[in-house]
């Protein structure tokens, strides 16, 4: 049995039916993490005995009939901005070097209820400022279906050790498209949960209002299984949703016919590459020629999106950082005269550049005299995409529209330019500006044969509906394993 080729759900069906454990399951993904780290990165830490001690203690409740859970035995990692107890927890960043929680974020404990095995922390983006995750303290990652491409980001990780098999399931962070853009970019799975469906309890905080927990996988139906997993209530998360939450993997229907899908001609236009825009109108054309019904509409705030996303996230981010001063924990600086020069040193030392960016944008926007001129103009515009999404989903049951404005470009080849990288969040921002559910699917290979990606955008807590939509494309063009071959 090769154990990499299967998905979360295939894999969890062959242990409990015995054809393999969930120590082979783990050993074998290990084995891949030794022999592609060097080329991907895909990891800060990885915990190769815990992981190992774990799967053991997971494999006899699974044989004593005590661990019957869908994901039992599943080895997953985590990104690394969520608190793991006695695991290294950095946010890519120096400044937390030496940061180990002493709880778990509410999602980790969930999966691990479940009998999943804990493999260790993917590399992200410093503290999930970026879109390549080219910015992480330790490294750059680089795209398994071409190393010399960028993963996409922030989450680039957690998508890379999906693609590279370094990882069956992954958990990723949504701040601006951090899920979903690194999806499309490795040609994985990626879910932007509805913001309060997940607890975001344990997760070190980057734009509060906007952050939000999701899944990767390679299909469909492992996203639809592991969202169903960490969802829900919880007490310990202020802006936790109170609801109860269907199963979304049982629910799973790939039915089209009749999907009323909606195509905002804003998300076409200049800026998007023409390979994208061909691979998501095929990828239309197939979903009408099968029942669905096509919809012409505007959501004329899209434009003002990205002015938006930043002045608001920058001025959170601005304020939860302030944390970081080298007083409680994480890295100090060693050389200063009194406490205002080692809070000075501390935070030039240990913050790297884009971080800097965005902590002194989010001080001027919401300093005296600019407040009204940008942070109080940018939250009204947050209001409007809001209202404006509302309204189409009055006539609409999905938004359909590129995840990214292009294929996964090279290496360094826009870090230099901030603006250049904060385009690459073009299609996915206005999501998170409202709150809302999206998920990314492969919709094909650009000319040099790097994934593209399409984003399904649902209603306020529509999740079963957006994942039902990609499952159905996800089966007419062949199924999961059918993607996975032209990848």
């Amino acid at each position: 049995m090769d154990i990499l080729s299967l998905t979360a759900v295939e894999l969890a069906k062959a242990i409990r039916e015995g054809k393999t454990t969930a120590v082979e399951a783990t050993q074998a993904v290990l084995d891949r993490i030794a022999a592609g780290e060097d080329t991907y990165h895909c990891y800060v830490t990885v915990e190769r005995e815990k992981a190992l001690k774990q799967a053991e203690e997971v494999q006899k409740k699974i044989e004593a009939g005590e661990l019957t859970g869908p994901l039992a035995g599943v080895p997953f990692a985590i990104k690394d901005n969520m608190c793991t107890e006695g695991t290294l927890t950095t946010c890519s960043s120096k400044i937390l070097e030496n940061f180990i929680p002493t709880f778990s974020a509410e999602a980790v404990l969930n999966l691990e209820k479940a009998g999943a095995v804990i493999l260790g922390k993917t590399n992200m983006d410093e503290f999930a400022m970026g879109s390549t995750t080219e910015t992480s303290y330790y490294g750059v990652t680089r795209n398994p279906r071409n190393p010399e491409h960028v993963p996409g980001g922030s989450s680039g990780g957690s998508a890379a050790a999906v693609a590279a098999g370094e990882a069956i399931l992954t958990l990723g962070s949504d701040t601006g498209g951090s899920i979903r853009q690194p999806a499309s970019l490795c040609g994985v799975v990626g879910l932007k949960p509805t913001y309060g469906s997940v607890s975001r309890y344990g997760l070190v905080a980057f734009a509060s209002s906007l952050d939000q927990i999701g899944p990767f996988g390679k299909s469909v139906k492992d996203v639809a299984l592991l969202q169903s997993l960490i969802q829900g209530h919880d007490n310990m998360d202020a802006t936790s949703a109170y609801r109860n939450y269907a199963n979304l993997y049982e629910n799973l229907n790939g039915s089209v016919q009749g999907l009323r899908i909606g195509v905002p001609k804003e998300y076409f236009g200049e800026g998007i590459d023409a390979e994208v825009k061909d691979a998501v109108f095929a990828a239309i054309k197939l979903l009408e020629q099968n029942g669905a019904v096509i919809k012409n509409i505007s959501l004329p705030s899209t434009e003002y999106a990205i002015n938006t996303y930043y002045i608001i996230a920058s001025a959170e981010a601005s304020s939860n950082l302030a944390r970081f001063d080298g007083v409680k924990y994480g890295f100090r600086a060693k050389n200063y005269d009194g406490l205002t020069d080692m809070y000075e040193k501390t935070r030039s030392e240990g913050f790297g550049d884009e971080v800097k960016r965005r902590i002194m944008l989010g001080t001027f926007v919401l300093s005296s005299g600019f407040y009204d001129a940008y942070y109080k103009k940018a939250k009204l515009v947050q209001r409007r995409i809001g209202q404006e999404f509302a309204a189409a989903f009055q006539d609409c049951d999905v938004i359909l529209t590129p995840t990214a404005p292009s294929a996964a470009f090279k290496i360094g080849e826009n870090i230099g330019d901030p603006l250049k990288m904060y385009y690459s969040d073009v299609c996915t921002v206005t999501v998170n500006i409202a709150g809302l559910p999206a998920v990314s699917v492969p919709c094909g290979k650009s000319a040099s044969g790097l994934p593209l990606g399409m984003q399904l955008i649902g209603n306020e807590f529509a999740e079963q509906t957006i994942l039902n939509a990609a499952y159905g494309y996800e089966q007419l063009v062949g199924g999961f394993h059918a993607i996975a071959e032209t990848l």
